[in-house]
């Protein structure tokens, strides 16, 4: 299998039937940087096939499984410096792309299971809503890669930077009127949410921020996340052109400068007035950055931020010149949160 368009919202298989989400849009020449999120096993709560597949959630809960099982998808990657979970293409059976899932939940329209009539009513409804085409719309999560349970939620990508700002809009519009179907998170959800995360924040924090999101909500009753993408063709980034070489771990304080970024998978803010409160101090750190959704919408552009996760130098291949990031998602430490 040869490179191809895998970005965030896709779904790889393996040879031995594990099945990996693809993250962000800077993948190594011949493989594709992806998270371990079903594994074959005989008490899986999940079955597809006659087979039954076990979801595993943590980094540290992947890890584990990948260098007690599956070593060969755990490499170092000399341009990120760190050991990534990362899947050779000719070890790839089959590939779950999000725009093909939701095209053939429409071809089975009046046979499928209620879970994903609703989803299909959902994109098609952010579709009427922003003016977005089908074809900019797909389904990932559970639904595309057929694992889904009684309690699973949807989850939709978008593809492209001008669909992604219509229906972002649109749904923006959808949440604050909670017509046709469409609601806020409710405090039960809220709270739902910050025990599966293990926020490290009091939970009054993590609700104010989670319930400002147009990203989240439910439909129907059913909890939707939506994930904002763009396509390869408007990142000005190749894998390569820049190296990140890990500095260390630190808390900061800083002012949000530019947000536009914000609402997209990975996501990006802009920051000034940096002040370092714990751990390792560097000179131009610049940005927070994430490739973890649940980061998408924490702040806009005004705000004043405290955030917690690894310093990053960031070095241009052509040119030499070099910042400082903080990466956001490693460590279930890691937050960001408004003050």
């Amino acid at each position: 299998m040869q490179d191809m368009f895998l970005v965030e919202g896709f779904y790889v298989e393996t040879v031995e039937g594990l099945i990996f989400t693809v993250k962000g849009h800077l993948h190594p020449p011949g493989s594709v940087i992806a998270y371990l999120r079903y594994l074959p096993h005989p008490q899986g709560e999940r079955v597809r096939g006659g087979v039954r597949y076990r979801r595993v959630y943590s980094f540290e809960e992947q890890y584990r499984v990948l260098e007690e099982g599956y070593p060969q998808y755990l490499a170092y990657d000399e341009v990120l410096d760190q050991v990534v979970q990362r899947v050779p293409l000719r070890s790839v059976v089959k590939v779950y792309d999000p725009r093909e899932g939701a095209v053939e939940l429409s071809r089975r329209r009046g046979r499928l299971p209620p879970l994903m009539e609703d989803a299909l009513d959902f994109l098609e409804l952010l579709s009427a809503k922003s003016g977005v085409k089908l074809s900019d719309l797909g389904i990932s999560g559970s639904i595309l890669v057929d694992m889904t349970t009684e309690s699973s939620d949807i989850d939709v990508v978008v593809y492209g930077l001008e669909s992604c700002y219509a229906v972002h809009e649109a749904l923006r519009e959808l949440l604050d009127k909670e017509e046709e179907g469409v609601a806020k998170l409710r405090s039960e959800d809220l709270r739902k949410l910050y025990r599966a995360r293990e926020a490290v924040v009091p939970f009054e924090v993590f609700a104010d921020q989670e319930a400002r999101k147009t990203i989240q909500g439910r439909f129907r009753g059913r909890e939707f996340f939506v994930r904002y993408v763009k396509k390869p063709e408007e990142v000005d980034e190749r894998y390569g052109d820049r190296t990140y070489r890990t500095v260390g771990v630190a808390k900061i304080k800083a002012r949000v400068i530019d947000s536009s970024d914000s609402i997209f998978t990975p996501c990006v803010y802009k920051v000034s007035d940096v002040k370092f409160l714990e751990g390792v101090e560097v000179e131009r750190l610049v940005e927070v950055a994430s490739f973890r959704g649940r980061f998408c919408e924490q702040a806009v552009e005004g705000d004043l931020i405290l955030a917690r996760g690894k310093v990053e130098a960031v070095t241009s291949k052509s040119t030499g010149e070099s910042y400082y990031r903080l990466l956001l998602g490693g460590s279930s430490e890691d937050f960001m949160v408004r003050v």
